[in-house]
């Protein structure tokens, strides 16, 4: 599970180094930037499950990187 974890954080930041800032992943989302950086300090960082597929979408990071708790590689084939 920490394996996870760690991919889902890098992940998030891979997302907002993409986006070009907190506030930019944040209009990907539709939330705030506050949303946002309350996702990147929690002590397990991962991006919010509603969020993923228009990160994936805008992105182009797959949804089993962002949440490969909830999106197993095997299911993203």
């Amino acid at each position: 599970m920490a394996e996870h974890d760690d991919i889902a954080a890098a992940s998030l930041r891979a997302a907002v180094t993409a986006a070009g800032s907190q506030s930019a992943l944040a209009d990907v989302c539709g939330c705030t930037q506050g949303a946002v950086w309350q996702m990147l300090n929690k002590q397990r960082p991962r991006l919010s499950v509603q969020y993923v597929l228009k990160v994936e979408s805008a992105l182009n990071i797959p949804r089993h990187m962002l949440r490969p708790d909830i999106y197993p590689l095997a299911a993203a084939a």
